[in-house]
């Protein structure tokens, strides 16, 4: 499967962050002998720290396909520490001992390795949620004289000339919502939400773009807000997005 431009920036940024944590742990030799060398501590801990980063970006991508990472933020720290938090101390129980000693460390001495792997996956979740918190993208119908909004030349022959009301992610699929049906095209909505410029619309949720002139209603209830679309599409409006559009004048 072939990974998306934002794809690709997104599982960098995690691994840069990872190393970057990695190299501060060496440089303060944290949870290390205070003798033991740079070169040392930096062979420990930037590899234990990107080989994290690999197991935290895995991690990411099963979380949202059944959570939206910008509502409650803090609750999805805690289900990605306590997913990733196993296998983690499982690795660096194992790693330590070969590392520092060249043996496996007993089962027993796990118990240790518990307080610094759950400070440190959980900040480095932290830091990874908040910093991958997607802004509230807004689209604009085109002046006079401009070209139309480059994703509608994405509509299947079958959907040409429909008027476009939502896009909905689809894992890594869109389902394009229009006043002749739907269908389902190749794409991520991050690259879609570019092309999307042209018409007047705003994404209310990590999975939804919505044209503004297809709202007929709002609801609100459980501190949330759903959209009520032409055709009667309910769309989720997230917490994270719901001020952008409360002061952009959606409801």
């Amino acid at each position: 499967m072939v990974m998306t431009s934002e794809a690709a920036r997104d599982f960098l940024r995690g691994l840069g962050i990872a190393a970057l944590a990695g190299l501060v742990l060496a440089l303060s030799g944290a949870f290390a002998d205070a003798d033991m060398s740079l070169g040392h501590r930096l062979a420990y801990w930037v590899p234990l720290m990107v080989l994290g980063g690999l197991w935290g970006h895995v991690c990411g991508r099963v979380v949202e396909r059944f959570w939206d990472l910008d509502d409650r933020p803090w609750v999805t720290v805690a289900v990605l520490t306590a997913l990733m938090s196993g296998p983690i101390l499982l690795m660096v129980w194992l790693a330590t001992g070969l590392f520092f000693e060249g043996r496996v460390y007993r089962l027993s001495s796990m118990i240790y390795f518990v307080a610094p792997v759950l400070s440190i996956t959980g900040a480095m979740s932290a830091i990874n949620v908040f910093v991958t918190r997607s802004r509230t993208v807004q689209t604009h119908e085109a002046a006079q004289g401009q070209a139309p909004a480059r994703f509608l030349d994405r509509l299947p022959p079958k959907l040409r000339g429909a008027r476009l009301i939502a896009v909905q992610s689809e894992d890594h699929y869109l389902r394009l919502h229009t006043d002749r049906g739907s269908d389902l095209i190749l794409m991520r909505l991050a690259d879609a939400l570019v092309e999307l410029e042209g018409l007047e619309g705003a994404q209310t949720h990590r999975s939804w773009w919505v044209a503004r002139d297809a709202v007929r209603d709002v609801a609100r209830g459980d501190g949330r807000a759903t959209l009520t679309l032409d055709g009667g599409l309910s769309v989720p409006v997230s917490r994270r997005h719901a001020r952008a559009l409360r002061a952009a004048g959606w409801y």
